[in-house]
Formats: C-alpha cells, structure tokens, sequence
C-alpha cells in the first residue's frame, strides 16, 4: 500500500529509540523527510545510522533539543518553521508512590509530556489549516485510560494528552488537517526490555519474565506479549497518510486488547 507520504515533511519527538525511532523509520521508508530530536547529538548520529543502514535512501535531519526546556523547544521551531506531520512522542515515565510525587515531579511530567506537544502544535497547526492540509499525532498510552496505580502522574499527563488532541481536532472542521491519538499498550522498549531484564532474576529467562509479566500484572492482554516499537510504527504511518482522513478527533489504541471497552 502506498501511504503517499513522498516528500511530506514529519517531525518526530523523542525519535532516538523505542516508539519514536520506529515511527521515523517508517515514515522515513515511506518517503517521508523526518527530522529526528533528542537530546543529544551522540544519540542522534546513532539513530540517523540505525535508519540509513536499513533505509539508505532516507531523507533526514537531527536536533538536539531538552523538551523539558522551554527555550529550547523555541531554538527548534526556529530551525524547523514548519511541517506537514507532527508526532509528539517524546515523554518520560517512572514509578513513584503518589504521596512521594512532588509539586516539582508533577511540573516535570506536564512540562514534557503536555507542554511539549502543545508549544509544537501552537507553531505548526495554525499553517497546517492555513494550508489546507496536515497531520498532527499524540503518542499517549492505554495508561490515560487505566490510570496505573504506580505512576498517578504518567497517566494523568497521557490523559491530558487525550484532551489536547481532542481539542484540536474540534478546531479543524471541513478541512484536510487531522489530530488522533494513538494509544500504545505494554510495548518492547529500551526501558521494558532492561525491566525485564531485573524481573528475571537468578534461573528465570527472558521469555519466562515477560509470560509472568502478563499472567500477573497484565492478564486482560490479548496479545499476552510486549508490542513491538514496528506494530505502533504502522499505525502512526497509516494516520499520518492522507488516507486516514476519515479518521480525526479520535483515541487509536494500538493496545494488545489491554484495555477492556468496547468504545
């Protein structure tokens, strides 16, 4: 299938590993020229090599940028003044008890996981509706819908995220410019893979931790596995494309079946 994503310029946030460097290979195999951000510049050249040795005709280009820092975020809207396709992905994540979660922590989470996106989407989406066409896509979690018990302040940002999108997308009738969110379930990530890692232990594989993971902690999984970072890829591409028009305003979860709605 031809996504018609030739010459389509997508920014991709936190696109260094995981969900994000996934999502700029595809775009980037589609035809797409992505611009890769992360913090910094070695993690960057990483990234550019790990897409051009699969994809050695990509077109790509790196900024470094802290998207827990205003200014920074400024310095890059001013080298990149517009796109066709906005994926906000970049966000942080940890455990931490509710009562021990501070003012400063909570600042923290919106500051990357909220804030981040919006000061994109402030730039980006009034010239997507001035023009007629563009994409702008929320990478939330299966999390803003079951608020986990460990990390209040991760679900609460992800929640967030659902209403900014869903905002937005209020604001783009009759035209050709789309806002979804896309929900991942349990995906196999840099940090899940060195979870897994700690929760094997002594005589336990790697297999045997992640079918304990899902026995215990994530029994309504219909997958009953991690996700890979490629199968959320795929569903970021398609709604990035103008064939997905038909699909705005809308909560995508690319979950395994976590999630227990029928809605």
């Amino acid at each position: 299938m031809d996504l018609q994503l030739t010459a389509k310029v997508a920014l991709v946030t936190g696109s260094t590993a995981g969900i994000g460097l996934a999502i700029a290979h595809r775009l980037a195999a589609e035809g797409a020229e992505v611009i890769l951000t992360g913090r910094t510049e070695a993690r960057l050249a990483e990234a550019r090599t790990a897409i051009l040795q699969e994809t050695p005709t990509a077109t790509l280009r790196t900024v470094a940028v802290d998207f827990g820092r205003a200014e920074q975020v400024s310095a890059l809207l001013e080298q990149v003044p517009a796109v066709d396709i906005l994926v906000n992905n970049v966000g942080i994540f940890e455990p931490k008890p509710f009562a021990d979660i501070s003012d400063e922590d909570w600042l923290r989470f919106f500051e990357v996981n909220v804030l981040s996106g919006v000061r994109l989407s402030r730039q980006y989406f009034p010239q997507m509706l001035a023009k007629n066409w563009g994409r702008i896509l929320f990478i939330s979690s299966e999390s803003a819908l079951q608020i986990p018990a460990e990390m209040i302040h991760y679900g609460t940002t992800k929640t967030a995220q659902l209403g900014v999108a869903r905002g937005l997308a209020e604001l783009t009738k009759g035209t050709e410019v789309t806002v979804n969110s896309v929900l991942p379930g349990p995906t196999a990530s840099e940090g899940v893979e060195e979870f897994l890692q700690k929760l094997a232990g002594e005589g336990k594989t790697r297999e045997q931790a992640e079918h304990e993971f899902f026995r215990d902690a994530r029994p309504s999984s219909l997958l009953q596995r991690f996700i890979s970072p490629e199968e959320i890829a795929n569903m970021v591409a398609y709604l990035a494309s103008p064939l997905s028009i038909a699909t705005n305003g809308a909560s995508v979860r690319v979950d395994g079946g976590v999630v227990r709605s029928i809605g």
